[in-house]
């Protein structure tokens, strides 16, 4: 099919022989992924921040291990290991064990490495807001006999999240934009539909600049919902 001859509006239709379907596809399987794995981010995180400031001396130092290392190494050499050499290791020791193998896609490997990245820096995150929740408050809570869960629900969530959402916001751009590694893994996410609408057609600057544009579109509606969330929760904290 001669691609030169197509007008922008055609390349981009979004039925074929247009790419649109395909680039929107993408985006969808990109914000699956990073909507998973900020998800998953945030328990780990939470966890991790409830570890780092009540736990025992080796889950503290565990913990900051976890954190420095997932910080330190790239993600897409996560995604690496992840995809090729975690799998290998366990159907190794599957093998050994008599068991059949496991296979690990490009989407749980995705998954996993976004939830681990999130969670590393969601607990820094987390760790900061909690630890900026009034003292005094707390003891309060405590001294009126409030379970543990019921004083995080009602007194240290509401008062941490104006100091934490706008660490949150910034995280989950960054899991939408680490979502585009996947393709070195064959994983067919909006950067990668983008490329291989480009090298299919020859228009490389229209393709790459269709996936800029919805990236941007994601993260300007992101800011608006996160802001939306940060005006609600400061209010709330007023109206307390």
């Amino acid at each position: 099919m001669n691609y030169r001859d197509m007008s922008v509006m055609e390349l981009l239709a979004l039925a074929p022989p247009g790419w649109g379907g395909a680039l929107l596809n993408g985006l969808w399987l990109s914000l699956q992924v990073a909507g998973a794995g900020y998800l998953l981010g945030l328990v780990i995180g939470m966890a991790g921040a409830a570890g780092k400031l009540s736990g025992g001396p080796v889950i503290r130092d565990l913990l900051t291990c976890y954190t420095t290392i997932t910080r330190a190494v790239p993600e897409l050499v996560l995604i690496l290991l992840l995809y090729f050499a975690v799998p290998e290791a366990i159907n190794q020791l599957l093998a050994t064990l008599g068991l059949g193998r496991v296979d690990i896609g490009p989407f749980a490997s995705g998954v996993a490495v976004i939830a681990l990245v999130q969670g590393a820096y969601a607990t820094e995150v987390m760790r900061g807001a909690i630890r900026a929740v009034p003292v005094g408050q707390l003891e309060a809570a405590h001294s009126l006999g409030m379970t543990p869960l019921t004083v995080f629900r009602r007194i240290t969530l509401p008062a941490m999240l104006p100091g934490a959402l706008p660490g949150l916001s910034n995280l989950w751009l960054i899991a939408t934009k680490d979502t585009a590694l996947l393709a070195v893994v064959g994983f067919t996410e909006l950067t990668l539909a983008a490329r291989q609408a480009a090298g299919a057609t020859k228009h490389y600057l229209l393709f790459l600049c269709a996936a800029g544009v919805l990236y941007l579109i994601v993260s300007l509606i992101s800011n608006l919902a996160f802001k939306g969330l940060e005006r609600r929760a400061t209010r709330g904290m007023h109206h307390d």
